[in-house]
């Protein structure tokens, strides 16, 4: 694991320094999900649950108690089961957490009922996010309920619910140096897939097959899984937003937009480059993505601490506005157009979103109302595009079905931003340098 296991300590530690005397936190891990009869999707942690323990077993509760004499982080896991493990493969089991996970006690998940609530006993404040699992909260009220039962009898249940996630998702968007480097090598990773699809691509072609280039080299690195459902939009398709079918050839003389990136370690890469299939960008093509590239330049210039976070989309809009009115694709003023959204039907996303163990990260955009400043640690995407419908017919024929989008991960820092993703060509002349050089198709 590339994650030292002092950095989950650290973030325990700094969750609990946050939260009032006398409480306690509960986090249940990812449920199983069952995929069709006796198949599971493959099992992925609950973010939050992995921010805190690095913990990626099913099953498992974490309980953090502020102030406890006989050990602050507690948790329940599955008992160690040599039938079941031999059909399934390894579990920590409750001593494998104390001794690989730094929990100060763990029991097993089976006795959580008979625990729990004497953990619950005394504290005032109960920090869990009631809503995100509905049979959890049953578990976790019944829990309350016994201590309440017994209120007669000298029993002091807890009296408030206050969100988790309050606390633990601002400590999320701020990320230390050990979580960048994770960031760094997943993005790492993804460029190079990036890279190798540029090189593979053929006419004739179907987009599965390109899609395969990319989770062939995630894997090869390590990342066993895309951080999202990797789109392969080929022609008119990338100008689906989030296309996924990925099942049509691809097509000489298309572009071929492709949205993917990798997860390592839990954290997210996000990366979108669009390339032209046959290795060379028609007129058309190569004059909307140098105003696509030119607006990610100035989106990423805005990138930085003292910006807020809407000044990056406000530089991509000015200069695709700009380049839709030099083009002809709009008619107008520039500010005019601007203000009244013109740009919409060619532009109709944001330009970024926070990246992290997410690839939609958590983390406010907007506090007390108003634009969140930027400031290092965060990290977030940059990703303007231009999308020309194949159908629209208030622009010339040769715009039609035109899809681009450009798109890099970038990490605030003290004096600037550091482009994560930037092991991937982007401009026109290096795109088309990398796939004249890519191997002769056998």
């Amino acid at each position: 694991m590339l994650m030292p296991r002092e950095e989950f300590a650290r973030r325990r530690r700094e969750l609990m320094a946050q939260m009032v005397p006398d409480s306690i936190a509960i986090l249940p891990a990812a449920p199983v999900r069952t995929r069709n009869r006796d198949a599971e999707y493959p099992y992925r942690q609950d973010s939050d649950f992995w921010y805190l323990s690095g913990f990626g077993e099913p099953e498992a509760v974490m309980v953090l108690l502020p102030g406890r004499a006989h050990g602050e982080y507690v948790m329940f896991c599955r008992e160690r089961d040599r039938a079941m493990e031999i059909w399934n493969g390894y579990r920590s089991g409750p001593e494998g957490v104390v001794a690989d996970f730094d929990a100060d006690d763990a029991f097993p998940i089976a006795d959580i009922d008979d625990i729990l609530p004497g953990l619950l006993e005394g504290r005032e404040r109960v920090y869990y996010d009631l809503g995100r699992d509905a049979d959890f909260d049953r578990q976790v009220m019944g829990w309350v309920n016994t201590l309440r039962a017994k209120v007669r009898s000298g029993a002091h249940p807890p009296g408030e619910f206050v969100a988790l996630t309050h606390l633990l998702h601002d400590m999320r968007l701020y990320k230390s140096e050990a979580e960048l480097a994770v960031m760094r090598r997943a993005g790492e990773i993804s460029a190079q897939a990036h890279v190798r699809a540029m090189r593979a691509v053929r006419p004739g072609m179907f987009e599965y097959q390109l899609e395969a280039e990319y989770l062939h080299e995630f894997m090869r690195h390590g990342a066993r899984a895309p951080a999202y459902s990797t789109i392969v939009g080929g022609g008119a398709n990338g100008c689906i937003l989030h296309y996924v079918d990925n099942n049509q050839p691809l097509r000489n003389g298309d572009l071929v937009l492709v949205d993917a990136g990798c997860e390592l370690e839990c954290y997210a890469s996000d990366i979108t480059r669009t390339f032209p299939v046959n290795g060379r960008f028609s007129g058309e093509q190569r004059a909307l993505y140098e105003v696509v590239l030119a607006s990610q330049y100035a989106a990423i210039e805005q990138s930085r601490p003292g910006c807020h976070w809407n000044r990056p989309h406000e530089a991509a809009v000015r200069v695709l506005t700009d380049g839709l009115l030099s083009l002809g694709l709009l008619r107008g003023e520039l500010n005019e157009l601007i203000e009244t959204d013109a740009y919409r039907p060619f532009y109709m996303h944001r330009t970024g979103h926070w990246l992290g163990l997410d690839v939609h990260d958590v983390g406010d955009y907007r506090v007390a109302d108003q634009w969140r400043e930027l400031e290092p640690g965060m990290v977030l995407t940059v990703e303007p595009g231009l999308y020309v419908a194949p159908d629209d017919t208030n622009v010339e024929a040769r715009w039609r079905g035109i899809g681009i989008r450009i798109e890099d991960d970038v990490a605030i820092t003290a004096t600037g931003c550091e482009n994560l993703t930037s092991g991937v060509p982007k401009t026109v002349d290096d795109i088309e340098a990398l796939m004249r050089d890519r191997p002769v198709a056998s």
